[in-house]
């Protein structure tokens, strides 16, 4: 079994006079693939160190199945790491590549060349082992270092954005090919990624982590599944951070807050009825509206909705995303439409804002939670 346990699991360089990670607790299943991500600086590629044995862990418990394994080396973890750079000793074919660890292990011959051979054939790297590094696409090479892991049989993989390297196409066929090994080897996976687009289409579980806050207890914002948190956030960080583009955010004040549905002005005036349970509020508190670009829709009528200026257009094809200028959010109100129609810079259009799609934070930050998901 290769379950993972982190038990308020804590990284400090100065002997805890300031913490770059901070009471991580996290239960992973065996067989689960796990995705961490989040912003530069969030710790998530420490924490995963942390994990494979490269940094110690200042505070805490880490266990692997049964075995408390702080104080083990990584050698001893049984685990696979796969870094960002593809780490092949260029001097040496694809064969050696993958066979060098275990004969470091003094595997005998036979081991070797079944698993190298086997691995080889799962990640169709069969017609490459007699090359060098240098004669390989960023994509073949990739496919070597995931090779050089399983050759190992480690109980859990660890991968350290390993397809930031690559260019977008590959990265869409990489993610698949990661994908369809994981569905076959069934091995605990963790994956740290600041491409939350990965994180959705690959993780069973997603871990979002953030730059530790003065006073905050954890860089822990949420764990869940993909669709768990874009339909349920537990806060404006996950919020904004999950989706592409980014959730827009409107400042407010609570007008009514009721069990199905709460209603909000927006500081400019317009009233916006959100489907939402917001009965903890009172009339009167400040809230933040978000609404995903997608949701809004273009109309010709009022109702549930606001008018915005259009201040710049992209176009691209099949879609278009409208930016708005609007005194109720401090960036660019940005609208997602399924056309390529001709919009001006200057217009003035009504945005409707469905009920069913809106969210709402407190002053603290913390989501009310939503009484109308359609698409869950």
């Amino acid at each position: 079994m290769a379950e993972v346990f982190l038990v308020d699991v804590s990284k400090s360089y100065d002997q805890g006079k300031s913490w770059v990670l901070k009471n991580v607790n996290l239960s992973i299943a065996d067989g689960e693939f796990v995705a961490f991500v989040g912003p530069s600086g969030c710790g998530k590629s420490t924490l995963l160190r942390m994990i494979c044995g490269l940094e110690e862990i200042t505070k805490g418990d880490l266990s692997i199945g049964d075995e408390r394994v702080n104080d083990m080396p990584p050698n001893e973890r049984k685990v696979g790491m796969v870094f960002q750079s593809y780490a092949l000793y260029p001097h040496m074919t694809v064969r050696e590549n993958m066979a060098f660890g275990l004969k470091l292990a003094k595997a005998d011959k036979k081991t070797v060349d079944q698993r190298v051979d086997e691995a080889a054939r799962i990640l169709q790297l069969e017609p490459l082992l007699d090359r060098k590094p240098k004669a390989m696409s960023g994509g073949q090479r990739q496919r070597v270092a995931i090779g050089r892991s399983i050759v190992q049989e480690p109980r859990v993989f660890l991968f350290d954005e390993p397809l930031s390297n690559l260019d977008v196409s590959l990265r869409v066929q990489m993610r698949q090919e990661l994908a369809r090994l994981h569905r076959r080897l069934k091995t605990t996976s963790i994956y740290v990624t600041h491409d939350q687009v990965e994180a959705m289409t690959l993780a069973d579980k997603v871990v979002v982590l953030s730059p530790l806050a003065d006073g905050a207890e954890s860089n822990l914002e949420q764990v869940g599944a993909p669709l768990e948190l874009y339909h349920h956030p537990r806060n404006i960080f996950v919020a904004g951070f999950i989706g592409s583009p980014k959730m827009n955010f409107f400042d407010g004040t609570l007008l009514e807050g009721g069990e199905e549905y709460s209603r909000v002005r927006l500081n400019s005036g317009s009233e916006i009825s959100v489907a939402v349970n917001a009965v903890s509020g009172k009339a009167g508190d400040k809230v933040v509206l978000g609404i995903r670009p997608q949701d809004i829709h273009l109309v010709e009528s009022q109702g549930n909705a606001i008018e915005g200026t259009v201040s710049a257009l992209e176009r691209l094809g099949t879609e278009s995303f409208i930016y708005f200028a609007h005194p109720d959010i401090h960036e660019s109100l940005t609208v997602r439409v399924e056309d390529s129609k001709a919009r001006h810079e200057g217009d003035v259009l009504t945005l409707k804002l469905p009920a069913e799609n809106c969210h709402l934070f407190d002053a603290d930050g913390l989501a009310f939670r939503r009484t109308r998901v359609t698409d869950f």
